[in-house]
């Protein structure tokens, strides 16, 4: 098996209630973590109209991992920590996992404004040293964490925006269909919090699945944009992927519903005149 080469990501977080009583609402009578939750939502909804909790307030709830190698194929597509889902196991597998294949290129949609900060934030929390991401003892544009250091992580959103200049609306969805995937499907991310509470745990991993398989479908595409692989490679790189899910969709609810809703890519270039 060829060297893990980049690894995409994805993570599902909920809300850490215990957290938000102890840091807003200190002197108040006692609350359960989803009353403070809630009372922090009402807050939010009131100042914004949204009831999506700040990044600094959550913890991660499941993280799914795709490992490709060096010619963009699928390895392997894993959740962290399945079934138990303890966050600061996935954190500390996260980071190790990270540190022996070898430190190879993080892959995300909006990562850099989302996933890594609540990656690096669980590292903080969770008492984990990790030296090789957090270096600062070099050039600042060859440390993994600058914004323009691709080599260490390449957000789409960021290549697509051309690093913030437009805002896309649609985000990972709209790309996603553009390529006939799947998109969001049943669950949206604001059903996160609920799902979690009502422990559903797998349902939650199965989601952010979903969305690492069109991260990676989006992120071929983008290739072919640079040109590192043509319009031929993608569609066998894609066939391969395909044929993976369809071999391990017995064992996936994820894997199934995804291929029920997958659909090919319209090549206009195959397209013969009349």
């Amino acid at each position: 098996m060829d060297p893990v080469a980049h690894l995409i990501f994805d993570i599902e977080t909920v809300a850490d209630g215990e957290l938000i009583a102890a840091s807003k609402y200190p002197t108040e009578p006692a609350m359960t973590p989803i009353e403070a939750i809630a009372r922090f939502q009402e807050e939010l909804v009131e100042q914004s109209g949204k009831t999506f909790v700040p990044y600094t307030y959550q913890i991660p709830a499941a993280i799914v991992i795709a490992k490709l190698d060096k010619n963009y194929d699928l390895i392997d597509l894993v959740s962290l920590d399945e079934p138990e889902f303890r966050p600061h196991v996935m954190t500390e597998h996260f980071w190790r996992g990270w540190e022996s294949y070898g430190r190879p290129q993080w892959i995300t949609f909006n990562g850099r404004g989302f996933d890594l900060p609540v990656m690096e934030l669980a590292a903080f929390r969770y008492g984990l040293s990790v030296p090789n991401w957090f270096k600062n003892d070099s050039n600042s544009y060859s440390q993994p964490r600058n914004r323009f250091n691709v080599t260490s992580h390449f957000d789409l959103q960021e290549f697509i925006t051309n690093s913030g200049a437009t805002w896309f609306r649609g985000g990972l969805d709209l790309l996603a269909r553009m390529l006939g995937k799947p998109g969001k499907m049943d669950v949206k991310g604001e059903q996160v919090q609920e799902m979690f509470n009502e422990g559903r745990m797998t349902e939650i991993s199965d989601y952010c699945r979903c969305d690492v398989l069109d991260t990676y479908f989006v992120f071929l595409r983008m290739m072919v944009m640079l040109g590192r692989i043509d319009r031929q490679r993608e569609s066998e790189i894609v066939a391969k992927a395909h044929e993976w899910l369809t071999e391990r969709q017995v064992s996936c609810d994820a894997y199934r519903a995804y291929l029920d809703r997958w659909q090919e890519w319209k090549d206009p270039w195959t397209v013969v005149a009349e």
